[in-house]
């Protein structure tokens, strides 16, 4: 089994400035997602390349000079850089680009997102034996969510506000399971990344992670609360601890 590894960022950031380059508890942030690979190939022995798509040159020097393990650059197309590009399009530019530079034949192209660190080696391994093992387009990551469409989330219609899946559920427990994806990692079957089809298109499989209560890195305000959140995890969770001391 030969996998593609892809850490994918742009330049800039709307809400948090260089939000792919900042800090994180004293350290890189793309640097988790590296360490945690660095982590999970020490531990097993697979043929693997990483590559890291960026129109950033800061993002770039970052990476070139890691300290952790040797990665391909791609400098991303201007057609990939805007605001509305879907992320599936830019993992399938590395992996069309990747085949063709290292002339070979990858089985499984998982990708690690930058603004999710907190994230384990398990959590990897989970993934890839999950996306193996069951043979999905693709295999995402998930949380139980917090709330509940079936019981307690409501949205705004022309008459008040109103349930958002109307039923007689009189609990939570009533309800069926529902999951937040966390966009922390995903696994893609190559065959299904060259079909332009998105993930819920295909036959799509999850593997749960702790709820960490990751945030969407939007605000300053996120990346504060997620700094607390990840030093009591570093200091109390020897798995978390172990992505931060490799850096």
């Amino acid at each position: 089994m030969k996998i593609l590894f892809t850490i994918c960022g742009r330049a800039g950031s709307k809400g948090i400035k260089n939000k792919n380059i900042c800090n994180f508890v004293g350290k890189p942030l793309p640097y988790y997602s590296l360490s945690a690979l660095d982590l999970y190939l020490k531990k097993h022995k697979v043929e693997s390349d990483i590559v890291v798509n960026t129109d950033s040159q800061e993002l770039i020097n970052l990476m070139k000079h890691n300290g952790l393990r040797p990665v391909d650059i791609i400098n991303r197309d201007v057609s990939l850089a805007g605001d509305i590009i879907g992320k599936i399009e830019v993992i399938k530019n590395c992996f069309i680009i990747m085949s063709e530079r290292r002339q070979t034949r990858y089985d499984i192209v998982v990708d690690l997102d930058i603004t999710s660190p907190l994230r384990t080696v398990s959590d990897i391994d989970t993934l890839i034996k999950v996306h193996a093992e069951k043979k999905p387009d693709v295999t995402t990551s998930v949380t139980t969510a917090r709330r509940n469409p079936y019981f307690n989330q409501v949205m705004k219609t022309d008459h008040g506000f109103q349930p958002v899946i109307k039923t007689d559920f009189t609990s939570r427990q009533q309800a069926p399971a529902v999951y937040d994806m966390n966009a922390s990692l995903y696994a893609y079957n190559p065959d299904f990344l060259k079909t332009n089809k998105g993930i819920f298109d295909g036959y799509c499989e999850v593997i749960e992670m702790m709820d960490t209560a990751i945030l969407d890195l939007d605000h300053p305000h996120d990346l504060e609360m997620m700094e607390v959140i990840a030093t009591y995890l570093f200091n109390n969770n020897q798995d978390y601890r172990n992505i931060y001391t490799n850096i």
